[in-house]
């Protein structure tokens, strides 16, 4: 039996939080109805999602790069970082791995492709792509209770009005993605967390 690895991300575009990894190896004996790109679900039905992949999958992981990473590395290269994390956490070695979108990251050891759109047309880059939306999602619930003036839980770190507008009014947070440009633009003016 030829085991096949998806691999997707979330969280590259937010201002802000970890960009999070999965990579699924889903067992072929038993369909997992309903799978789709994560971005086309509900969160209640990725949720429901997650829990039947995680329960019934032959192996996944999930894995991240840190904010420090991203502004060090750039988000692309922190990107590739996390899903090669993902794919060396797996429990099981894949035969194949199947990434989300145009590019496969350097330094992994078992063959693998670039399947853009493959969120939509491979059950285990779907699968992927729900634990780590449904992952990075808690944590933004999680940040939003210890900044809740930001509601991180509402537009999940992604460059809103409200959130630009939360930034002016109270600075830079120590999980703001220093290299992206409306957290550069506010730092180049001394707006950190706490100042005001």
């Amino acid at each position: 039996m030829s085991l096949i690895c998806g691999v997707d991300e979330a969280g590259r575009g937010p201002l802000c939080g970890s960009v999070v990894a999965a990579a699924v190896i889903l067992d072929p004996a038993f369909h997992i109805a309903g799978l789709a790109d994560s971005k086309k679900l509900s969160a209640a039905k990725r949720d429901k999602l997650a829990i039947e992949i995680k329960a019934h999958a032959l192996a996944w992981a999930i894995a991240e790069a840190s904010v420090e990473e991203i502004d060090r590395l750039n988000i692309l290269h922190a990107t590739m970082l996390a899903m090669r994390r993902a794919v060396e956490a797996l429990k099981i070695a894949p035969h194949e791995v199947l990434i989300d979108g145009n590019r496969v990251p350097t330094g992994l050891l078992i063959s693998a492709r670039a399947i853009v759109k493959g969120d939509a047309t491979e059950p285990s880059i779907s699968a992927a792509s729900i634990l780590a939306k449904t992952h990075r999602d808690a944590q933004l619930v999680e940040m939003d209770q210890r900044y809740p003036q930001y509601g991180f839980a509402g537009h999940k770190g992604y460059p809103t009005a409200a959130h630009i507008q939360a930034l002016a009014t109270y600075g830079v947070t120590p999980e703001h993605r220093r290299s992206f440009g409306p957290v550069a633009v506010l730092l180049g003016q001394g707006s950190l967390f706490g100042d005001r």
